[in-house]
């Protein structure tokens, strides 16, 4: 028998603090409509904003996996997209009424439980699957990882901790319900009392306690733990946690995924690279996308930008209103070289954001059509804004641009900067087209 989208029968809650925050929160799994997805829904909110699992909405923070949509944020949500993804649920409205998921006893376990107790219900449309035409390599910080083809997802995960509980510890799993349930459901998040301090100083951990995290001390889990459910549970969580930001590229993953030393902003900088090669295929519909691309003489019909602010050299992809991508070569005879770090050259940062605007407004502008003469992109809004790693001569920028909402004249869009595959800027940003 053919394989079938999933949702769940019954609506199923569970209660209970959440890990970073601290705030006391219901989560409720409901059926949702087949090829809806996966989407959260802050029903504390007026209107109860919906923010979809989608690597589009993902914020880069630390320690955790973020959504955020529209000024709504949806805090630690990893745990909950791997017991989802493990469940092999494709659509779900999962409501939460406050900013973040109960952490439960700080493994996917209670989640993973409770969409079994829920019960499949089988759709009538095949599901959706994300399959990379060749494989890919990301590194972010201490963190580096590779993507392969395969038939179906395993992961192959080390972690390296300088602790005599821990030091260096591999896994690898198959993941499928029955092994998920095994082998990485009941891994619990971890850290250490060292860390306890500096991160509660940074809002983090507010929820944090031996009941819902394994703690250590300099060299054993302290008291009030429960002690190991596996001597690598620092493993098992560290792949329960790739799994569920894996989720975020709104498929079922069929890859192999070997990943050292992961981290969330690492794994989710890996799922925009894997979701990338995967759009170079097909549409969901199975036909050939458009490849468009424009010259610098093209570009300078319809961007009314010139020398020395011009700063997109070639577009070399136009995804219909969705998706377009540029290329911005840095030189040394760079303007703005002469006197921005002289001695040290290195783009300015509003620069690299400018030249992702200009990117994105290329696209407006292809979507408005010509005549482009009549027509200019003001940019309303930048949020979100981060720098990764300096640009430097002999740099080549590839500026990616996503649509996220259009209204009228009004977009929202999502850019993301690399060099050699690797993010060096990101940003949020808001624009219109209007009569010059």
């Amino acid at each position: 028998m053919a394989e079938r989208r999933h949702t769940i029968r019954t609506p199923v809650s569970l209660s209970g603090i959440g890990l970073h925050l601290g705030v006391r929160t219901t989560l409720t799994f409901r059926p949702a409509p087949e090829g809806m997805g996966v989407v959260f829904r802050r029903v504390d909110l007026a209107g109860s904003p919906c923010i979809p699992a989608q690597i589009r909405y993902a914020e880069l923070t630390e320690r955790r996996t973020q959504l955020g949509l529209d000024g709504v944020e949806l805090h630690t949500v990893e745990h909950v997209l791997a017991a989802v993804a493990a469940a092999e649920i494709d659509d779900l409205w999962i409501d939460v009424d406050g900013p973040e998921p109960p952490v439960m006893d700080g493994s996917a376990g209670p989640f993973f439980d409770a969409l079994t107790a829920a019960g499949v219900a089988n759709g009538t449309a095949a599901p959706e699957y994300l399959d990379l035409p060749e494989p890919v390599r990301v590194i972010d910080g201490d963190s580096v990882y590779e993507a392969h083809p395969a038939a179906d997802l395993r992961l192959d995960v080390t972690i390296d901790f300088a602790h005599p509980l821990i030091g260096r510890q591999r896994g690898e799993y198959s993941i499928t319900p029955a092994a998920f349930a095994r082998e990485l459901a009941g891994a619990r998040t971890f850290g250490f009392v060292a860390e306890v301090e500096a991160l509660r100083a940074k809002g983090l951990i507010q929820g944090a306690s031996t009941a819902n995290a394994v703690v250590l001390d300099d060299v054993r889990v302290i008291d009030g733990g429960d002690g190991l459910r596996w001597p690598d549970e620092f493993v098992r969580h560290k792949a329960m946690d790739c799994l569920g930001d894996l989720m975020l590229t709104g498929r079922r993953v069929r890859a192999r995924v070997v990943a050292y030393r992961p981290s969330h902003r690492g794994t989710v900088t890996l799922v925009r690279e894997m979701t990338r090669l995967a759009g170079m295929g097909t549409t969901e519909r199975g036909e050939q996308r458009v490849a468009k691309g424009f010259t610098i003489d093209e570009i300078m019909k319809v961007l009314p930008h010139r020398y020395p602010f011009l700063l997109v050299d070639r577009i070399i992809e136009v995804e219909d209103t969705k998706r377009i991508v540029g290329i911005k070569n840095v030189t040394i005879n760079e303007p703005f070289f002469q006197g921005h770090f002289p001695g040290h050259p290195i783009m300015p940062g509003v620069l690299i954001v400018e030249a992702m605007a200009q990117t994105g407004g290329m696209l407006l502008m292809e979507m408005v059509g010509e005549p482009y003469d009549r027509k200019v992109v003001y940019f309303m809004s930048l949020d979100n804004v981060k720098f990764r790693r300096p640009v430097l001569p002999g740099d080549q920028l590839r500026l990616e641009l996503e649509m996220v909402q259009m209204r009228g004249a009004v977009c929202k869009m999502h850019g993301v900067a690399r060099v050699d595959g690797e993010v060096v800027a990101e940003a949020d940003m808001a624009a219109m087209v209007r009569d010059r």
